[in-house]
């Protein structure tokens, strides 16, 4: 067993504001962790880039940190494995080197070109007919119309960056390219490359589908290989192990997405167990035993990377980015992060948290966010109040769909991960919203950390396989939230005029984001 003498992983989670780098140990404790932030490049509407070297300049930071503390962690490291955002779009040359920023998930500005590809007669949802029903048959989903998915955007660059296309040898994804810069060796998951919608996802198959590269106009030779995520890609490079100062030949794990991490980090791991990963954006996640599928509503199972075993995804735009937006206009007293609810206050005005457009149960990358109701009345405080109100009505919105699912278990406590789990007002207002219980784990903020970790784990013998590992992270509570009668009452009224909201303001929005995207072409 290598961790008979090397006894903690080197676990990575790449968020779209920074990565975190864990010490893990043998029970999947975290003995230390380093954060390193980088920034995101908003250089137009619907466009959002990071400079691939930016992460890894971030890496090798955490890991300088983290010697501070464990001055022998080269000496005591048993892995490398990663865990990333997912949808982004990477074109390299063949050494590997970016030929350009990367468009992350947050990236929009292929919407047009995926509406083109997608489209035709007669429309279904927006699609072609069958253009979208063989897509849900070889991939169980379909590219969202909202411009985030990969083909889009490798679409996009190949149409409006042609010098830049000819040079292009892989197209990759965030944690893709990161591996090559480890070990030198182009590879993915089956999980990023399901949301490329271009693999087959069908029992037995997980391979990338002629039929399908050849609708969007790509190569196989263009993709990387797929691997499984507790495989042993190869070993550091010497320039890598120099760089990040880790031994040469470490073992690099293939790693998971980092919706796969979180599942995996809150311990919910049994079919249809289901957890709620608060971030930068938001998910409502969940194991299943075989293929679940809301079309109308935007999600779907895909492949974990793990056996292939389905995980079910409902991911919304904006969570911890509508706290982090509003915390950095608010002076410090009216800050959500120091937000106390106070019964005698008037109603706070309605915010919808559509500020990067929606994804589920509305596939629309033209809402935006709004404060609805604000009068002379309303001060910073409300406002804030107003912030966290939003995001637990629209996560409400999605959760209510996903419960509805074929083997969801329902009235059971709900495990939440990620960074946002340090706002507690937001905590208890999902708590009243859901009408659920909530429990985060000590170690909640870091779940991506200890879950990517369960799977390399896995991979080193120290554990039988991922589950049975990342099962005993569920046991952990550190705080649980209970719904209150009153709050969820006022919440169950200002959930109908959420969805009023919607309908009343989505056909302005749609006008109001055509007038813009007028201006600006």
């Amino acid at each position: 067993m290598v961790f008979s003498k090397r006894d903690v992983i080197v676990a990575v989670d790449v968020g779209t504001t920074g990565l975190r780098v864990g010490l893990v140990r043998p029970d999947l404790s975290i003995e230390a962790v380093a954060v390193q932030s980088y920034p995101t490049r908003f250089a137009g509407p619907g466009k959002a880039e990071q400079d691939p070297l930016d992460w890894w300049r971030a890496l090798r930071a955490a890991l300088a940190e983290l010697r501070q503390t464990a001055s022998d962690l080269p000496n005591r490291a048993a892995a490398l494995v990663m865990a990333a955002q997912l949808c982004g779009v990477v074109p390299v040359d063949a050494e590997g080197t970016p030929l350009r920023p990367c468009l992350i998930w947050l990236d929009k500005r292929a919407s047009a070109v995926t509406r083109r590809a997608m489209g035709g007669f007669p429309s279904v949802l927006g699609y072609g007919a069958f253009k979208l029903l063989s897509s849900l048959w070889l991939t169980n989903g379909a590219p969202s119309l909202n411009g985030m998915d990969p083909p889009g955007k490798m679409m996009w660059i190949r149409e409006n960056e042609p010098a830049i296309w000819s040079r292009t040898h892989k197209l990759l994804d965030v944690k893709d390219w990161l591996i090559h810069r480890a070990c030198g060796r182009f590879v993915t998951t089956a999980d990023s490359a399901n949301l490329t919608w271009m693999m087959d996802t069908r029992p037995g198959r997980c391979r990338w589908s002629p039929f399908l590269m050849q609708r969007f106009g790509l190569s196989e030779a263009l993709l990387p290989e797929i691997m499984p995520g507790d495989a042993e890609v190869g070993g550091l490079t010497v320039a890598a192990a120099s760089d990040l100062g880790l031994p040469q030949d470490l073992p690099v794990i293939a790693g998971c997405g980092d919706v796969c991490a979180a599942a995996l980090g809150s311990g919910q791991v049994a079919d249809g167990a289901l957890h709620l990963s608060l971030g930068t954006s938001s998910w409502i996640g969940g194991f299943f035993s075989s293929r679940r599928l809301k079309a109308s509503e935007g999600y779907a199972t895909i492949l974990s990377p793990i056996g292939n075993r389905p995980l079910l995804i409902a991911t919304q735009e904006s969570a911890g980015s509508c706290l982090d937006w509003y915390d950095s206009l608010a002076n410090g007293e009216a800050q959500t992060r120091l937000f106390q609810a106070d019964p005698g206050a008037a109603p706070p005005p309605l915010f919808l948290p559509w500020l990067a457009g929606e994804r589920v149960p509305a596939d629309d990358e033209r809402l935006r966010g709004a404060f609805l109701g604000l009068s002379l009345m309303h001060d910073p405080r409300s406002l804030a109040q107003a912030v966290i109100e939003g995001v637990a009505l629209n996560t409400r919105w999605a959760y209510g769909s996903v419960v509805q699912q074929k083997g969801a278990q329902r009235g059971k406590r709900l495990r939440v991960v990620g960074g946002a789990t340090q706002n507690r007002a937001l905590c208890q207002a999902l708590a009243d919203c859901l009408g659920t219980e909530l429990s985060i784990g000590p170690e909640a903020r870091f779940a991506g950390v200890q879950g990517v970790a369960a799977i390399a784990g896995a991979q080193l013998g120290v554990f039988a396989d991922p589950w049975t590992a990342a099962a005993s992270l569920g046991a952990r509570e550190e705080a649980v939230f209970r719904p209150d009668a009153a709050r969820k009452a006022y919440f169950k009224r200002r959930f109908q005029l959420f969805l009023d909201a919607y309908r009343r303001t989505a056909p302005w929005f749609h006008s109001f984001f055509m007038s813009e995207a007028s201006r600006h072409d």
